[in-house]
């Protein structure tokens, strides 16, 4: 699998740990940095991720801040993307099989590099259900990025006029 994985300054450890992991395991890995313990920020990373997923250069992605949390912010808010902040087993199966998401977040402040590994097994093994229920709940959500789209849309032509 391809995998684009991205961290600040507070995930480089462990993102360095994921990244030699994967290429261990035969993922193909597109490490979008940071490349050192220098404070950095985030969103940097998430768009980076985000857009490597999105434009296909990966099938799935890898954020790591402190928590977790500014990077599932931030890489939510690219189109297509739909990132999940995971700590636990069930969310980070269930948040693939039934939300479809392609990039998992963490945050190494939170939980260990073992359990991280852990995380990042079940959340590349798991596959979306394509249910009815999932598909229907995801296109409303998709509803959301075009309303937002057209938004802007309006808002650009009404301050160019």
């Amino acid at each position: 699998m391809r995998i684009a994985v991205g961290a600040d300054h507070a995930g480089f450890e462990l993102k360095k740990t994921v990244v030699q992991v994967l290429r261990d395991q035969g993922h193909e890995v597109l490490d979008l940095g940071t490349f050192s313990p220098d404070p950095v920020d985030y969103p940097i990373y998430a768009k980076g991720v985000g857009n490597a997923v999105r434009n296909g250069e990966a099938d799935r992605g890898i954020l790591l801040c402190g928590s977790g949390v500014g990077v599932s912010i931030a890489a939510s808010k690219l189109r297509g993307i739909r990132a999940g902040l995971c700590h636990d087993a069930y969310s980070a199966h269930q948040c693939v099989e039934h939300d479809n998401v392609n990039v998992l977040c963490m945050g190494p402040s939170v939980i260990g590099t073992e359990l991280a590994l852990d995380l990042i097994q079940i959340f590349l093994n798991a596959r979306f259900t394509g249910e009815e229920r999932h598909v229907r709940r995801l296109a409303e959500v998709e509803e959301f990025e075009k309303s937002e789209a057209e938004h802007e849309h309006c808002a650009h032509a009404q301050s160019a006029a």
